[in-house]
């Protein structure tokens, strides 16, 4: 096991602190990236995917066009090591992978492309379940360091947490919204029916269940029509 150029120490000091000043998650992704390049030896090449509730996949935080290119040819063929830890794996290493057999579709393109050895590691949070992967390609090496997998997985940690709490408050201000749109639907049915707060939304409730639709759902058409009404002047 050979030093690293870079103490993994700063490296993760550093990106937490610059991720602390980030504006957007996308600053933040792109943060961890970049430090993570700096860091890993052997491997010039990171980037960072996400998958959605409804399963797609996006490539949010790249250190360079490449990254895109292999993220996409997984993506686009179903298998290398990218989709296998967006399923179940939480790391895949693939040193010398020109003579990989896992991957058989995979192989040939990557390779052709430049790839020399790649590895990738599970975005995970026990209460959010897989948010994505963090990518890293070589076209110097076909080798992977030792420790390169174990400072891959501290920034995979970092991204992952970065991702969670985005999602938290993405998932608050949705909420928040959803409980405005209600409670104006309960005031419009209180002043229409002359019903108090809790039959108004009893209401609700059954026109939902009865029409199988959400009460947010319902609530935000029947707000809608109502702005439809005033426009027009009904």
């Amino acid at each position: 096991m050979r030093v690293m150029n870079r103490d993994i120490g700063v490296a993760l000091s550093e990106a937490a602190r610059r991720v602390g000043q980030s504006t957007s998650v996308e600053e933040m992704l792109e943060t961890i990236v970049h430090t993570a390049q700096l860091s890993l030896p052997g491997f010039e090449h990171v980037g960072i995917s996400t998958i959605d509730e409804r399963g797609n996949i996006e490539t949010r935080a790249q250190t360079g066009e490449l990254v895109k290119q292999l993220d996409d040819l997984q993506y686009g063929l179903g298998e290398g090591p990218c989709v296998d830890t967006l399923r179940s794996a939480h790391l895949v290493e693939a040193p010398h992978i020109r003579h990989d057999q896992r991957w058989p579709r995979y192989v040939p393109a990557a390779v052709e492309l430049g790839l020399k050895s790649q590895f990738a590691v599970q975005l995970y949070l026990d209460d959010e379940g897989t948010l994505g992967g963090l990518n890293i390609y070589s076209t110097s090496t076909e080798d992977i360091d030792d420790e390169a997998p174990v400072i891959a997985d501290l920034f995979a940690t970092q991204a992952a947490l970065a991702l969670g709490k985005v999602r938290e408050l993405t998932n608050l201000n949705h909420a928040l919204h959803s409980r405005e749109v209600i409670g104006k639907a309960i005031g419009m049915v209180m002043a229409t029916y002359k019903l108090d707060q809790d039959a108004a939304f009893a209401f609700l409730a059954r026109v939902s269940s009865t029409s199988n639709v959400k009460v947010r759902d319902l609530a935000a058409h029947m707000i809608e029509e109502h702005e439809d009404d005033v426009r027009s002047g009904r």
